[in-house]
C-alpha cells in the first residue's frame, strides 16, 4: 500500500496544509512531508495518532482507496514532491497506480546528489536538462550535461545523477514503469 500517497489524499481532500495535520495530531510538519513522499514508514503508533486527526479509523485508512486520476492537465501547484534532501522531484499525478509512465520536474540544489549507492531500477528513463549542469553516470559512462542536453538509458545499468555547479539544475524527466 502507498501509505504516503493514501496520506497526501486524505490530507488535501480535506483542505489541510501539512503544518495544520502536523499541528491536530502533535507531530513535527516535516514528519508529514517525510511519510507523504515515503521517505519514512511511520510506526502503527503513529500512524494511528495521524489518523485519529482526521478523524478516522485505521481500518478506514487502510481500506481507502486513492481516487484514480485521470485528469489531462496540471498546474504548478498540483505537482507532488516526492524528492527530499537538497532534490525536489516533482510528479506528475498524485498517484502512480496503474500508471506506465512517471513523469518528474527535477531540481538539484547545488552540490547535491541521489547518493553514494549507484540506484538501479526495472525499465527505461531519460530526462532534458532545463537550467544548471548535472553530471549523470551509468555504468562506466559519464557525462556533464548542460542546457537542452538529454539523457536516456536503461534503469538496470547503476546510475547516478550529481550537480556539481553552484546553481541549481532542474530537468524534466521521464521513467517506465513508475520507480518511486
Amino acid at each position: 500500500m502507498d501509505i504516503g500517497g493514501t496520506l497526501y489524499e486524505l490530507r488535501t481532500r480535506r483542505g489541510l496544509s501539512q503544518r495544520e495535520l502536523a499541528r491536530r495530531c502533535g507531530v513535527a510538519n516535516g514528519t508529514i512531508s517525510l511519510i507523504e513522499s515515503n521517505a519514512i514508514n511511520p510506526s502503527v503508533g503513529l500512524l494511528r495518532q495521524i489518523v485519529d486527526a482526521f478523524p478516522m479509523s485505521l481500518s478506514e485508512f487502510f481500506a481507502f482507496e486513492q481516487a484514480e486520476e485521470r485528469k489531462l492537465f496540471y498546474k504548478a501547484v498540483e505537482l507532488r514532491d516526492i524528492g527530499g534532501r537538497g532534490i525536489s522531484l516533482r510528479q506528475v499525478g498524485t498517484s502512480m497506480n496503474n500508471r506506465a509512465l512517471q513523469i518528474l520536474n527535477e531540481t538539484y540544489a547545488p552540490r547535491t546528489d541521489t547518493g553514494k549507492t549507484m540506484l538501479q531500477h526495472k525499465g527505461e528513463e531519460g530526462g532534458v536538462i532545463v537550467r544548471g549542469e548535472l553530471e549523470v553516470t551509468a555504468g562506466d559512462q559519464r557525462a556533464i550535461l548542460g542546457p537542452g542536453d538529454a539523457y536516456y538509458f536503461d534503469s538496470n545499468i547503476p546510475h547516478r545523477f550529481r550537480n556539481i555547479g553552484n546553481e541549481p539544475c532542474q530537468l524534466i524527466s521521464a521513467s517506465t514503469p513508475p520507480s518511486f
